[in-house]
């Protein structure tokens, strides 16, 4: 899978005054780990946004968001975005904020 740049400095820009990120080649994509915990990525297809188990129905209403898969499976607690969603500003804010808040309630890798 290709990497998307664009959507690759959106995010960055978003998230750059998270203490305690970092990044790296991840899933065919890029990567954000927050504390050493994975956080969201960048890929191709799409925007990769890890909400938590039982958090993700409020972004699931969101048309263009849908359950991530991984191998043909869902992945609990994480959706992909398509370009309507990501580029779309106040949206990207909410998604990747509420990322951080649930990342940043995980214990520290």
């Amino acid at each position: 899978m290709a990497r998307d740049k664009g959507l690759e400095e959106l995010m960055r820009d978003e998230l750059s005054s998270s203490p305690g990120l970092s990044e790296k080649a991840m899933f065919g994509g890029w990567a954000w780990l927050l504390n050493g915990n994975l956080l969201c990525g960048a890929r191709d297809d799409g925007m990769l946004v890890r909400l938590g188990k039982g958090q993700d129905a409020w972004a699931l209403r969101i048309e263009g968001v849908v359950p991530m898969l991984s191998r043909g499976r869902t992945m609990q607690g994480w959706v992909r975005c398509g370009p309507d969603v990501y580029g779309e500003d106040r949206l990207r804010k909410d998604l990747l904020s509420r990322a951080v808040e649930f990342v940043r309630s995980l214990p520290a890798k």
